[in-house]
């Protein structure tokens, strides 16, 4: 294997992509308000994401449907943290809130997955990996900040940043049970088998929303552009390159890697918002990724899955 094609390959590439893929989903997610409801999106994206994934992904699953017949309960329950009601609070949650509150409490992700990794297993990380944390985490305080901490306690929550964090709850759990995945089990099956758990969870609470909650769908160019982009790359492209990272370098330090999504936020704004680049930026970058390179040095070895 060349060395490129070992970077393409490499997990931290991955999840450094899928981190680009995300900081847009939350513009995206907020650009939409008032345009499509926010269950009506979610249940549209997976749609579009099922879709798109499936012409790769029968095959597998017809392949090893024995094998997903046997796991079902583990896939379900994947699928029910991950694929479907976590995306649901996400844009439920910014109707209600900025998406620069979305962003500050979507920078608790690695906090909670490595609480929750605690909590169900047991997990513990390095001293490096927690140095890693907080360095990563001022950084990202500084980019949204403005490099002043007074910001901070003018930070109230309201009723969208509450919804928007139990999502944050849900990822975490998903993150961490996707060592639930049978060994045997392609990663595109998992995530097809998975997507339909959240096709058939957000489908009632989508035709609720239009019935009954004054839902709608505009269907303008802009809100279709959106749809398809939400349902392809931070849905299909995006959770295949993160599953698969986080089979790789384990679910600590996978969650780290959503700590660049502001840094990313920032040089997206400058290059296309013409938005301008301050020097809290670059130092809030700089501490990003220095975090992110101790949490990824300092990490154990992921215990391979035991095979059947």
């Amino acid at each position: 294997m060349t060395a490129v094609s070992r970077g393409i390959r490499s997990p931290y590439l991955l999840l450094t992509v899928t981190s680009l893929f995300w900081s847009l989903n939350w513009v995206v997610g907020k650009a939409v308000v008032g345009t499509i409801s926010p269950l009506t999106l979610t249940f549209i994206r997976w749609v579009i994401a099922v879709a798109a994934m499936m012409p790769f992904a029968w095959p597998l699953v017809r392949e090893h449907w024995p094998l997903v017949k046997r796991h079902w309960k583990a896939i379900a329950l994947i699928g029910f943290w991950g694929t479907g009601l976590h995306n649901a609070f996400a844009y439920v949650g910014l109707h209600y809130t900025t998406a620069t509150n979305g962003v500050i409490l979507n920078s608790s992700i690695p906090v909670l997955i490595i609480l929750t990794g605690w909590i169900l297993y047991r997990d513990t990380i390095t001293r490096v990996q927690a140095l890693g944390v907080v360095v990563s985490l001022a950084g990202v305080l500084t980019v949204l900040t403005g490099g002043d901490p007074a910001v901070l306690a003018t930070l109230t929550l309201n009723r969208g940043d509450i919804i928007v964090i139990v999502g944050m709850v849900f990822w975490a759990v998903y993150t961490v049970l996707l060592r639930l995945k049978p060994a045997e089990l392609p990663g595109l099956a998992l995530l097809a088998c998975c997507g339909m758990v959240g096709v058939v969870l957000l489908a009632p609470l989508a035709a609720a929303e239009l019935l009954f909650m004054g839902g709608s769908v505009a269907f303008t160019p802009a809100s279709v552009a959106a749809m398809i982009y939400v349902g392809t790359f931070p849905s299909f492209v995006g959770y295949v390159f993160w599953n698969r990272a986080v089979g790789e370098v384990g679910s600590n330090v996978a969650g780290i890697f959503i700590h660049l999504m502001p840094a990313f936020g920032s040089l997206l704004a400058w290059m296309f918002l013409g938005e301008r680049i301050h020097a809290f930026h670059l130092a809030g970058i700089a501490l990003i990724l220095a975090g992110v390179w101790l949490t990824a040095r300092g990490r154990r070895p992921v215990p391979v899955p035991a095979t059947e």
